[in-house]
């Protein structure tokens, strides 16, 4: 049996990323743990729905014996079986973010030892939280990069408060593994392109925010943006709504970066645009070659890939920090190396556990 590895969930940015990245690398690499402290730091403590459908998806994934999986319960314990493929459906219940849930997913699905086919229901386009936009146009070209392909189609966006998006994720040939990286230097700029959402709302929103998303990029840039518009007819439309959004990338020879933004009650679409554009000029201007965002989210896949990866992100987060400090915590020896502090840009070495499927 192997040793419990016992987690603090107070530790560093105390949120729900710690439980969601426990469970799956405990998953993934066969070690069974115990988190205690869940989410200490929150105003309202303990599992939320989104973080129980992580839960429990992964552990019907993987076959896992879980103690503490309800709403509000400040511990959990995960001890994992064998991960399998096949058809899952699951439902957040509430707006609570599909994008975050896939984020503990997908490490582990690359394990699997036949295709999966995902349908959750929840929020797409959710605060605090990756938009589905950018989990489809940016996280999912990191992927391709390291050898996993993955497809993830929206059937229907769910905004907050109401959710009821539904996500088709699809992975036909799970890799088992993955490649080490170097993603050091982006290389030269290519293009800018984006999508712009509107639902349940007038089509002039949706081109409000991309017309200011344009502006920006113009002008700090010197470069035509492309951003695609989505809107629905009145009566055709089939979401819950209403809510807006936008995405704009920077595809690069080496890299894609990009920054998002969702609309609220009384903020005016052309600060939508302007917000998401900003984002993603300053990630740009600091010279890195991943974006705030993606400097978190590759550092799971090169703990487990095979070989050292290397690495330079726009902003060294206090998740970042926490992801680094958990996986030491869960596997004892990690070899790694970041050059920078918390806020600013930084530079990563990191030597893969090399896990295998």
């Amino acid at each position: 049996m192997a040793r419990l590895a016992v987690i603090d969930g107070s530790m560093g940015e105390g949120g729900g990323q710690i439980l969601r990245t426990a469970v799956a690398l405990s998953a993934v690499l066969g070690i069974p743990v115990k988190i205690y402290n869940i989410r200490a730091k929150r105003k309202n403590p303990g599992l939320r729905p989104q973080h129980l459908t992580a839960v429990k998806a992964i552990a019907e994934l993987s076959g896992a014996r879980v103690e503490g999986a309800r709403v509000g319960s400040m511990e959990l314990t995960f001890r994992p079986g064998t991960i399998r493929g096949g058809s899952y459906r699951f439902d957040v219940g509430t707006a609570g973010s599909v994008p975050l849930v896939l984020q503990a997913l997908l490490p582990v699905l690359a394990y699997a030892p036949e295709p999966v086919d995902l349908t959750i229901t929840g929020g797409t386009d959710v605060p605090m939280a990756p938009t589905i936009d950018y989990v489809r146009n940016v996280l999912t070209w990191f992927l391709n990069s390291i050898g996993y392909n993955v497809s993830i189609e929206v059937k229907r966006r769910g905004h907050y408060p109401r959710g009821g998006g539904i996500v088709r994720v699809r992975v036909e040939d799970p890799p088992g593994g993955f490649k080490p990286f170097r993603i050091v230097e982006r290389g030269s700029l290519l293009e800018v392109k984006g999508l712009s959402h509107a639902v349940r709302l007038p089509k002039h929103v949706a081109e409000r925010q991309a017309r200011a998303a344009v502006d920006v990029i113009k002008r700090e840039l010197g470069v035509e943006a492309k951003i695609d518009l989505e809107w629905y007819e009145p009566g055709k439309d089939p979401h819950l709504g209403p809510g807006s959004g936008i995405l704009v990338y920077a595809v690069f020879q080496r890299s894609v970066m990009g920054g998002d933004a969702l609309g609220a009650k009384g903020k005016r679409a052309e600060i939508v645009g302007q917000e998401a554009a900003t984002k993603l000029v300053e990630d740009i201007r600091t010279g890195a070659a991943l974006d705030r965002h993606m400097s978190d989210m590759v550092i799971v896949y090169a703990a487990l890939a095979s070989g050292t990866s290397e690495f330079t992100g726009a902003k060294l987060t206090m998740h970042a920090w926490t992801v680094l400090k958990l996986i030491e915590a869960i596997v004892g020896e990690f070899s790694y190396k970041v050059d920078g502090d918390i806020g600013n840009p930084f530079k990563a070495l990191i030597k893969g556990l090399g896990v295998t499927r």
